[in-house]
Parts: structure tokens; sequence; C-alpha cells
């Protein structure tokens, strides 16, 4: 999707926007939509047939209304607009289909494993990985910079629970299938829902074997600790623990690989690139700025428990609502200049890892993973130069840059970290 200036509020035909349609994101302009929406009509609805529709929330305070009241508005029935109108397989057994109190419960353990500190052991695995994805940027020729980092969260999400190395790369592609169906570069034959059932289908057939093998083998992984888990006093079913692992992995995929992507896009070519190479005290600002510009999660739904009104509109009990994170990351009452990339924004209040008691309870492993990411690449390139035009994705759930050919210009004295050839 674009994430330049947006078209004029007024020059929008809300009418004739479906922000359910894959190709909006992949070929058209939804900041100038939402921008209209904020601007014309930030809780609107919309008709998706003759039984369904939607609420949109595109304002940043009231985005945060519906993501942190969990007493009106429930995660239970879906938080994606690919489950409008079904029930959530998962409800009240995957973290992100539940509601607190049962949540917190689900939660504590695993945040306490990714604490700062826990996340840092971690630190020497990505600085590899990031190494040998970039190792061919360094021959000058071009090298598809999106394409290497949708292989990047893996270093994480697959050491963290630990996978067989050679899994990885399949475990990206049902990953992206999942969260982009409509996409042609990953749709298959049967059509998206297709596509859907198969990556779903195999992803949980691959889990349920490691399941059985790691049940002998427990360790300090994340698999083992949610095997060990208990709840009310009970472990968790089988059935659960394989939807906290897909989430496990669809979170890790979704977040970290679109934010460089999208702020490299921003930057190259401007004197943004130079000011933030060149003054490591802007890295943690910086790396905020790439998740609010990014906001790598178009949406979270949500369905209202009760009766309740946002700016004069009235949201029955049972109306789905969706909360459009990349909207309320350019909401001019909250941020200065939103379509402006400042490294030097701060505070930043984006939401780009949610809000309320689902903040994503990964978000300390994407900012490290980030963090190195962003280090080697100030380390050791002056500059990038586009080698042909972005490709973004086709999913009204991950805003991201699927294909990114870039030619790098290596700062004197820099070697390649890695001396193989990334696969």
């Amino acid at each position: 999707m674009k994430l330049s200036q947006p078209a004029p509020p007024e020059s929008i035909d809300l009418d004739a926007v479906d922000l359910t349609d894959s190709v909006l994101y992949g070929e058209g302009d939804p900041h100038s939509v939402w921008n209209a929406m904020r601007h014309r009509d930030p809780v609107r609805w919309q008709q998706v047939d003759d039984t369904l529709g939607f609420w949109s929330v595109t304002k940043f305070e009231d985005a945060d209304l519906v993501l942190r009241d969990h007493t009106s508005f429930t995660s239970q029935r879906g938080t994606m607009l690919f489950l409008l109108g079904k029930e959530d397989p998962a409800r009240g057994r995957q973290m992100a289909a539940t509601d607190p109190p049962r949540h917190t419960r689900m939660r504590v353990p695993m945040q306490r494993a990714l604490t700062n500190k826990q996340v840092e052991k971690y630190q020497g695995a990505v600085t590899g990985e990031v190494q040998r994805l970039l190792a061919p940027a360094f021959t000058g020729e071009p090298f598809d910079f999106a394409e290497a980092m949708m292989r990047l969260p893996m270093a994480t999400a697959g050491t963290m629970m630990a996978l067989p190395r050679e899994d990885w790369s399949r475990l990206t592609e049902l990953t992206t299938m999942s969260v982009a169906p409509d996409d042609p570069e990953f749709a298959g034959t049967g059509g998206s829902n297709s596509t859907l059932q198969a990556a779903h289908r195999e992803l949980f057939a691959y889990f349920h074997d490691i399941l059985r093998e790691r049940r002998d083998n427990l360790g300090d992984d994340l698999i083992s600790l949610l095997l060990g888990m208990e709840i009310d006093g009970r472990a968790l079913e089988t059935g659960a623990i394989l939807s906290n692992c897909y989430s496990l992995i669809l979170g890790a995929n979704v977040t970290t690989p679109f934010v460089p992507t999208g702020a490299l896009a921003a930057v190259i070519g401007t004197p943004v690139w130079d000011d933030w190479r060149s003054s490591p005290k802007l890295l943690n600002t910086g790396v905020d700025e790439a998740l609010r510009w990014a906001s790598p999660a178009n949406h979270f739904m949500r369905y209202a428990l009760h009766d309740i009104e946002i700016r004069g509109k009235k949201i029955r009990a049972g109306d789905a609502v969706v909360v459009w994170l990349g909207s309320a990351n350019r909401d001019a009452d909250i941020f200065d200049r939103p379509f402006e990339f400042d490294i030097h924004r701060k505070p930043n209040r984006h939401m780009a890892f949610g809000s309320g008691a689902h903040y994503c309870v990964g978000h300390t492993v994407a900012r490290m993973s980030l963090k190195v990411l962003f280090t080697e690449l100030f380390t050791n390139f002056e500059a990038f130069e586009f080698a042909g035009e972005p490709q973004h994705l086709h999913s009204n759930f991950v805003a991201g840059i699927k294909h990114m050919p870039l030619i790098a210009t290596v700062r004197a004295g820099a070697e390649p970290a890695y001396a193989g050839v990334a696969e």
C-alpha cells in the first residue's frame, strides 16, 4: 500500500470503498481512504453482504478504547476479518482469542519467558541470521531486501521454539499464505479459502508432530513452556497448545519483516537515512517510528458485548468492530506531521503492537530483532538505491512489501560477516 501523502479527504468516495478487498492494500491507497474516514466518518459501518457488516474505527483514541475495554469488546469471537460472522474455533484456548481474566493467566508465563533479559539470550542468533541474509548486498548487485526480511523472524521464532532450521523456510511460506491467501504469489489454485485451509492444515499437522516429539524431550523453549503450562489447575489440552504455537509463529512472521522494508522505502535517498545512520542515539526512536510508519498488522477485530456509543454512532451488542491500526497511527490529533517519517519523534504512542491486554506479547523479540537489523545496516552500508518498484502484499490483515530490489553502497572497510550465500 502507498505510505506517502494521502489524497484530499473530500476526493475519496467512501461509498465505493471495500475495506475487506485485499487488492486495495496490494495496489491501492488505503491511507487516503482512512484519512478521509478520520475527517468525515471516523466510526463507519460497512455492509459486506446481505447479513454481514462491521464498524470501522479509524481514530487513535477510539481504537485504543476498543482494544483496551474487554468488558465492552470481546476477542473471543474472532480477531481478523476472515472470521467475520464465524465463531473462532480457538476461542478460550488461544491467547489472542481469549478475554481476561483467563487471557491474563495464559499470558503471564509467556511474558516471563519473553522479558528483555530472556530475549537478550537470542541476540547472537539474530545477529548471525541478519548477517547471513544481508550477505548478498555486499556484491553490489540487486538483491531483494523484502524477500530477505520475510525470512528474518524465524531466526528468533525458530530458535525460541526449538524448531529445526531446515523447516524455517516452509514455515515462513505457510504463515504468509495464512495472512495473504488472496495474494497471487501465494494463493493456490482453489482460491483464497482453499489456500487458507491448506496452510492451516499443514501448520497444525506440523506442530502436532513437534508436540509428540517434544513431550519426551522437554527443554527451556516456548513449546515446552506451553506443554508445562497449567490454567486453573489444569494442563493445556493439545488443541490449545497447537493453537498457541500457530499464534506465536504467525505473530513473529507478521510483525517483524515488514517494518524495515516500510522504513527503508520511506528514507532511501533522503537526508533521513544519513541522519539516522550517523546518530546511534536515534536507534531506538527510529525503530519506534519505523513501527508506527509501517504498522504491519492492518487490523484487529472485536465484537461489542453490549450496546455502546462511539462518536454518536450506536454500536449494538454483537456488532463487529474493526480497528485499523495504520489509520490510528496516522491520526493528526495524536501525531504531529503524521505523514512524515520522523526519527526524532518523541513521545511516540503508536499502537503497532496493539493496545491493552492483548498488546503483543512478543514485542520485546520484535524490538530486539529490529535494533540488530538496523545496527547491521548502518554499520555496513553507506546508502541504498531502488533497483525496481516495490511490490506489496495483497492482504487486508498485513501491510507489507513482499519484493523490494535494492542496490547497496558498502561502507569503506565493511565486509560480509557471513561468507556463504543465503538460501
